[in-house]
């Protein structure tokens, strides 16, 4: 009766060999990617980031702010490894400045502008507000350098309100800064992302309106594997993973669509 015990004991501890020798060497293939986000993207990112390294043992090290920034930053050397860009002019960009690899970008996901003001009740769900407010100011993202802001922009060149409402502009350098504009009501209102104000498919607090998207172009956010990620298990395994179920679910439930 010993000898199964026995046998049954140096099976388990051989397995159990193995398993630490596998977890080990799990570890030791783990790598680092550096990626440069887009500042609307902050929530559902560092959520993915957490759900990857989960996953693969891989982490991502996320840097988070305006693309026109992080553009000048590539360009000068930063060593950045995957962009998550906020449109899909800078990444074609980069590729054709020989910055990105050859066919690796690809739309990770479509923006969704809002209107959005931290005071229940303040913004109509058309917009009105922006011609019958007596607000004193509206925020907006650097259109030079965010594509929310630009997008903003355009939304304002249709409704023919630009010269009207440009001297109540109180500009943001991205997304993020723009958003606290409004929050900490230094701007009675502000054209934001709604991934900024949604949580659980609804707008968290405040009021908004979601702008139609035929009234500005398609915020298309690509992603891009830049040359110096080239060779790098983590940002290959990271551009693979933003195509998965998984991470489709946490972007889609930040309004985001594909």
């Amino acid at each position: 009766m010993q000898m199964p015990n026995a046998r049954l004991l140096t099976l388990l501890t051989l397995l159990s060999a193995i398993g630490l020798a596998f977890a080990g060497a799990t570890a030791a293939h783990a790598e680092q990617v550096s990626v440069a986000v887009a500042a609307n993207f902050t929530a559902p990112m560092q959520k993915i980031a957490a759900a990857f390294e989960a996953d693969t043992g891989h982490k991502a090290e996320l840097s988070f702010g305006a693309t026109g920034k992080f553009y000048a930053q590539i360009t000068n050397g930063a060593p950045f490894q995957i962009l998550l860009s906020a449109d899909d002019t800078t990444p074609a960009k980069l590729e054709r400045e020989g910055k990105v690899v050859a066919n690796s970008r690809f739309t990770y996901a479509i923006g969704t502008l809002v209107l959005w003001s931290a005071k229940e009740g303040y913004v109509d769900d058309r917009g009105a507000v922006l011609k019958n407010g007596d607000f004193k100011h509206l925020a907006i993202a650097n259109p030079k350098l965010a594509p929310y802001g630009l997008a903003a922009t355009q939304v304002m060149d249709t409704l023919g309100l630009a010269a009207t409402l440009q001297p109540r502009f109180v500009q943001g350098e991205n997304i993020a800064q723009t958003y606290q504009f409004v929050a900490t009501g230094n701007a009675q209102l502000g054209f934001v992302a709604l991934s900024q104000v949604m949580v659980d498919g609804k707008i968290a607090k405040g009021s908004a309106w979601q702008v139609p998207a035929d009234m500005h172009e398609p915020i298309r956010q690509d992603a891009a594997l830049l040359e110096t990620g080239k060779g790098n298990a983590a940002a290959t395994a990271l551009m693979q993973y933003l195509k998965t179920d998984k991470a489709k679910a946490i972007i889609k439930s930040y309004g985001y669509s594909f």
